[in-house]
């Protein structure tokens, strides 16, 4: 009889010590940076880069906002956390080598799709792409 209770708590004493051991790992998994495909992300990023045109507004625009969305892409591929990309952005704070020019790509693309009336040069935009090209870059992603 004490045979059987000893198994019995040798039996549920295994199965906590593998179950704690397999949360560990989960919750490292889980919050241990992801590894990107970065020829995927240097694919779609030199596709922004080759459509901007000097002449041509709307590509600035196009340009912008896919390049915004290329950089939340990789935030979220990583697994930073955050309900929006500002969140998410300042959850690496301290890995922007550009956060001052990265911040001011990021609202100017909340202007250009917030506003009706929003507009931007092509200076305005090449600068853009430079801050998001080197968050990419912060990132690992290109």
């Amino acid at each position: 009889m004490m045979d059987q209770t000893a198994a019995i708590i040798f039996f549920f004493a295994a199965i906590l010590i593998i179950g704690g051991l397999l949360f560990v790992f989960v919750s490292v998994a889980k919050n241990s940076p992801r590894e990107l495909d970065v020829e995927r992300y240097r694919s779609r990023w030199l596709s922004i880069e080759t459509a901007l045109s000097r002449n041509n507004e709307s590509s600035h625009i196009l340009c912008v906002l896919n390049a915004d969305k290329l950089l939340d892409q990789a935030l979220r591929d990583r697994g930073i956390s955050g309900k929006t990309m500002a969140e998410r952005m300042k959850g690496c704070q301290g890995k922007w080598t550009n956060g001052n020019g990265l911040w001011a790509a990021h609202k100017v693309r909340n202007r250009l799709a917030h506003e009706t009336d929003a507009s931007i040069d092509y200076d305005r935009a090449k600068q853009a792409l430079v801050a998001y090209k080197q968050g990419l870059k912060d990132l690992g992603a290109i």
